[in-house]
């Protein structure tokens, strides 16, 4: 799955749509385009992170029947209402099922911009931190083991090292992986200068 960041924008005017897919496409947001809540759930795929821009009133399913589908299936991707026919009623309701932002259409394209890319930011610090976190569930070995792979031992010579099998080795490699998450060794060696991890004291 494609973890880079993405601007998924739901609504049913086509003129509006394609107005802000250029807007994001300008200014190097990677975006996806929808004409209905219908067909942006068929297409999304939980845990793609990103940001949601969404139409309130659309026919079938409106922007705030999608956000409560959303909730139900626990899928906490930031949405950012806009809509020509807002109220206070909807507003509050909206914000306080989780909505980040209500705004009223038209929008200007720099403030649209920077309440997303505020979102981007804070949903990359919670990535990280959350990856932080998980080294902390490495056991004493693991944390070894990964500290060698990112200093670019060969599993043979962490064997050696640190007295056990090669077949431990690879046992202990591939829950360092799964545990922080990472795809791959470049991966894993970002997190860890990310989050600071201390590996001087493996030799």
């Amino acid at each position: 799955m494609n973890l880079q960041p993405c601007v998924f924008i739901v609504d049913d005017d086509d003129a509006v749509r394609d107005s802000l897919g250029q807007v994001m496409k300008a200014a190097g947001l990677p975006c996806q385009l929808f004409e209905s809540a219908k067909q942006f759930l068929e297409a999304y795929k939980p845990g793609q992170p990103g940001c949601l821009v969404l139409d309130l009133n659309m026919p079938n399913m409106t922007g705030d029947e999608l956000q409560v589908e959303l909730n139900r299936l626990n899928i906490k991707l930031p949405i950012i209402f806009l809509t020509a026919f807002g109220d206070i009623p909807t507003t509050v309701r909206a914000i306080k099922a989780g909505a980040i932002d209500f705004l009223t259409k038209p929008v200007a394209s720099k403030v649209l911009l920077e309440r997303i890319e505020t979102v981007l930011r804070q949903q990359a610090l919670v990535s990280e931190q959350g990856q932080c976190q998980r080294i902390t569930t490495l056991t004493a070995r693991e944390f070894d083991v990964m500290c060698l792979v990112i200093a670019g031992h060969s599993n043979k010579q962490i064997a050696r090292q640190l007295g056990i099998s090669h077949r431990t080795v690879e046992i202990h490699r591939a829950r360092v992986m799964e545990k922080t998450g990472a795809n791959n060794l470049i991966d894993l060696a970002r997190i860890c200068s990310e989050c600071q991890i201390p590996c001087n004291s493996v030799k």
